[in-house]
C-alpha cells in the first residue's frame, strides 16, 4: 500500500455567517471554494488536467451550493476540464471525510493527486427553505421511534447533564478559546495558509477572520442566557412533538441542566479550506515537497441520541489503525461545535488541555459546516510545523452520531 502525502493545505478566512452583515455573504459559494482551489494550484505549480479528482464536503448542498459544488468550484477557479470532482455529505465531518477519501483513493494506488476539501456558506444556508422541522430523521416517523434525535445544542446540554459538566466548566472552555485564537491572530500563525477572498468586481472581500470576540470575559459568558432551554419545550408540530419529548423517550426521567448559549457554541460562518494529497511517486516526480503524511484515517458511529460523543471512539480507532497509542501524539485538534465536545473528548482520553486546539477552535474562529474538517487538518498541520512537532490527531463530532478522525505525521 502506497502513502498519502499532504503537498500543501489552505484556506478562506471565515466571514460571519449572517447575510447583509457578513463580509462573505454575498460571495457566491462556489467562488469562496475556488478561491482556495485556484491558490493551491498557483502555489504548487499544478498541472490540473493530472488531477484525479476534487472532493468537497457541503452540509446543505442545495440552490448555490447544489450541482456539485466541487465540480462547479473546480471549473470556476480556471482548472482544466479533466480534472473531475464530486461532493459529499457528512454533516460537521464532510471536510474531514473528504480529506480521509483522498488519502484513501490514494493509498489504494487508484489516484495520484488529489484536492480535497470543503465549504459552507451558512449565510446563504440560512436563507434555503426547510421541508421538516428540521430534524434529522426528516419526519421519518418509523427512524423518530428508533432513534429519537433531537437538536444538537439540545444533545449538548444532554451530555453536560448525564456527564456533571457544569456551566462554569462550558464558559471556562470558551474564554479560552477566545484567548488562544487572539493570540495567535495577533502572532500571525494563520498566515501560512491564509487566502483572501475577492468580489467578482476584484475588490477585497476579506482577508482576515471576521468572527472573533478577543474582548470576551468569563463575566459575560455567565450573563448569556440558555440558548436552548427556551426551545426545549416549544412543540415542532401539531401533535406536540418537542426536544423535551425526543430527550425523554431515551432518558424519561433526566432534568436538563442547559450550559450552553451563543458564546460557548461553534460561530456562525463562511469560509472553506482544502488540501493537497498525492502518492509519493507523482509527488517525485514533478517536485512536489511533501510536508506531511497521513498516517491512519477513521470515521466511526455512536449514538445518535446524544450524537456529539463519536470523536473519543473514532480517535482510539485512527491510533489503532496506526499502531499508535495518545501518547504518540504531539498535538489535537477537536472541533469545538459546542464547548462539552472537546471537555469529555479530553475527559474520556485523559489528554492534556496545553495540547488541545492551541489556537483556538470554532467557538473563537467559527465553524463552516462542510470546511471544518480540512480547516482543522490544515491548522493542525501549520502549528506542528510552527512548532517543529511531528505528530498530530484530529477529529469532529458529525450529526447523528458519527466522527471521522485522521492522524498526519510530519516529514
Amino acid at each position: 500500500m502506497t502513502e498519502a502525502w499532504i503537498i500543501d493545505a489552505a484556506r478562506t478566512p471565515r466571514g460571519v455567517g449572517k447575510v447583509g452583515k457578513g463580509a462573505l455573504s454575498d460571495v457566491h459559494p462556489q467562488r469562496i471554494l475556488s478561491t482556495v482551489l485556484k491558490a493551491l494550484a498557483q502555489r504548487n505549480n499544478l498541472n490540473t488536467a493530472e488531477i484525479d479528482d476534487v472532493i468537497a464536503g457541503c452540509g446543505s448542498q442545495s440552490g448555490k451550493q447544489g450541482a456539485c459544488i466541487a465540480r462547479m468550484a473546480a471549473l470556476d477557479a480556471g482548472y482544466d476540464i479533466k480534472a473531475g470532482g464530486f461532493s459529499l455529505d457528512r454533516f460537521c465531518g464532510s471536510g474531514m471525510t473528504a480529506v480521509n477519501l483522498a488519502a484513501m483513493g490514494i493509498m489504494s494506488g487508484q489516484q495520484d493527486l488529489v484536492i480535497a476539501g470543503g465549504v459552507e456558506s451558512m449565510s446563504y444556508a440560512s436563507t434555503l427553505p426547510r421541508a421538516t422541522t428540521g430534524l434529522l430523521d426528516g419526519d421519518n416517523l418509523h427512524l423518530r421511534e428508533i432513534h429519537p434525535q433531537p437538536h444538537q445544542g439540545v444533545c449538548g446540554d444532554v451530555i453536560a447533564t448525564l456527564e456533571g459538566i457544569t456551566r462554569e466548566d462550558v464558559d471556562r472552555l470558551a474564554y479560552e478559546s477566545q484567548q488562544r485564537a487572539a493570540a495567535a491572530i495577533a502572532e500571525g500563525r494563520f498566515e501560512k495558509s491564509l487566502v483572501p477572498v475577492y468580489k467578482d468586481d476584484g475588490s477585497l472581500a476579506l482577508d482576515r477572520e471576521e468572527y472573533p470576540r478577543p474582548q470576551t470575559t468569563l463575566e459575560g459568558l455567565a450573563q448569556l442566557k440558555p440558548a436552548f432551554e427556551a426551545l426545549y419545550s416549544v412543540p415542532l408540530n401539531e401533535e406536540g412533538l418537542s426536544f423535551k419529548r425526543l430527550v425523554e423517550a431515551t432518558y424519561p426521567d433526566l432534568k436538563v441542566n442547559h450550559v450552553h448559549h451563543a458564546g460557548n457554541s461553534s460561530g456562525v460562518v463562511d469560509g472553506a479550506g482544502a488540501l493537497v494529497l498525492a502518492s509519493p511517486e507523482y509527488a517525485k516526480a514533478h517536485g512536489l515537497k511533501p510536508r506531511a503524511r497521513i498516517r491512519a484515517v477513521a470515521a466511526i458511529g455512536d449514538s445518535p441520541e446524544l450524537m456529539l460523543n463519536a470523536p473519543g471512539p473514532a480517535a482510539k480507532k485512527a491510533l489503532k489503525k496506526a499502531g499508535m497509542t495518545l501518547k504518540d501524539i504531539d498535538l489535537f485538534e477537536i472541533n469545538e461545535a459546542f464547548a462539552v465536545v472537546p471537555i469529555k473528548f479530553m475527559r474520556d482520553l485523559d489528554i492534556d488541555p496545553a495540547i488541545v486546539n492551541v489556537n483556538g477552535g470554532a467557538i473563537a474562529l467559527g465553524h463552516p459546516i462542510g470546511a471544518t474538517g480540512a480547516i482543522i487538518v490544515g491548522a493542525l498541520l501549520d502549528e506542528l510545523e510552527r512548532r517543529d512537532q511531528a505528530v498530530g490527531l484530529a477529529t469532529l463530532c458529525a450529526a447523528g452520531g458519527m466522527a471521522p478522525a485522521v492522524i498526519i505525521e510530519r516529514m
